[in-house]
């Protein structure tokens, strides 16, 4: 996974360290430590002081992360990695540390005062989530090339798409498809949903099998470069029938004007509203269960959020979906999902596939 400017990051932190009055601070949440200095394995602590900073991590990553770690001198310690920095004085003279709070809990808080005598912790919750929302162009790329796959993955299953084929042969091939494909790994577990099943908007793939005249909802993506893509289109196997036509035709509507609204500087609940607006129009707003969208990147679900429930602003560089839905249960479920781009007085699609209803 390439990281640019990682040095860049590790000054941001410090940056963060005057903005918040403190000496120092622990980044514990693995996904920010891949974001700040470009570390993927799955045990770290990222220590950033004004003047250093230090990433720490056990044996089974030594050459790892020499090999990845840009800005933060390595150390691989063999008895703890809070106790290394203790024995070793890392902190330095730090006696303030910030710590990330929904990623810390009550007993390694507890653990660390105990090694780190004289030092007093405070907690931030969603410490890092607008910095690492906000993507460069080498990050944007990454993200891309993701979903380009991913949408290229998901034409070339259609064909498999048909009568007999069941939910989870067809989730089977989608992981197969990927990793053959160059994905590193699946940004989520693929979903499939065929007929009644698809009103459930997290459906798991079971061995339900695809029957003629049933909308089947497909939500997948894979990683690229240490970023997720993130794609959901619903197609119609034989002809679905006109109520879900009509659903369907008023999905495809409410995800247009949701782009429409896309903007930097825009609140995400506006967004969403201007989509809601359209199946409420429709007579089907009830049937829309969730919220419009999430960021992604080098996790599938970031800040910020296309919800009726949040009262921020997207900020320009945000990769975010914009997902409406629509769920009646007992009968069918659609959805279609795009990922963009926010941008200055718009958006960029990144999703190069359209959105017209499939009949296969």
């Amino acid at each position: 996974m390439t990281i640019p400017n990682g040095r860049s990051r590790i000054a941001d932190l410090t940056r963060l360290l005057e903005e918040r009055g403190v000496d120092a601070m622990f980044v514990t949440h693995l996904p920010d430590i891949r974001w700040a200095v470009g570390f993927t394995g799955s045990n770290a602590l990222l220590v950033v002081r004004p003047d250093e900073s230090h990433l720490l991590t056990d044996g089974r990553y030594t050459t790892q992360a020499r090999d990845e770690v840009v800005g933060a001198t390595v150390h691989v310690p063999a008895n703890g990695l809070v106790k290394h920095v203790a024995e070793t004085c890392l902190l330095g003279d730090a006696r303030t540390v910030l710590l990330q709070a929904e990623h810390v809990n009550l007993a390694e808080r507890d653990r660390w005062t105990g090694l780190l005598p004289g030092v007093t912790f405070k907690s931030e919750e969603h410490l890092l989530v607008e910095r690492v929302a906000v993507k460069d162009e080498v990050a944007i790329s990454a993200v891309r090339r993701a979903q380009a796959l991913t949408c290229s993955i998901f034409e070339d299953l259609l064909p498999d798409i048909r009568p007999g084929v069941t939910e989870r042969d067809l989730a089977a091939e989608i992981v197969v498809r990927h990793l053959r494909g160059g994905a590193s790994a699946m940004s989520f577990e693929p979903i499939v949903a065929a007929g009644a099943r698809g009103a459930r908007p997290h459906a798991r793939p079971s061995d339900a099998q695809i029957c003629a005249g049933d909308l089947v909802v497909i939500d997948m993506g894979g990683v690229v470069d240490g970023y997720c893509a993130d794609l959901t289109r619903t197609v119609a196997v034989g002809e679905p029938g006109a109520e879900a036509r009509a659903a369907y035709t008023a999905v495809q509507r409410a995800q247009r004007a949701g782009l429409d609204a896309l903007h930097a500087g825009v609140m995400g609940s506006a967004v969403d509203a201007a989509a809601r607006a359209v199946l409420e129009a429709a007579g089907l707003g009830e049937g829309f269960t969730h919220s419009l969208g999430h960021g992604v990147g080098i996790e599938v679900h970031e800040w910020p959020r296309l919800s009726q429930q949040v009262e921020h602003r997207l900020p320009a560089g945000a990769t975010v979906t914009v997902e409406p839905g629509v769920y009646i249960p007992d009968r069918f479920g659609i959805r279609i999902e795009d990922l963009v781009v926010v941008r200055e007085g718009g958006m960029e699609n990144l999703t190069p596939l359209g959105t017209d209803l499939l009949v296969l």
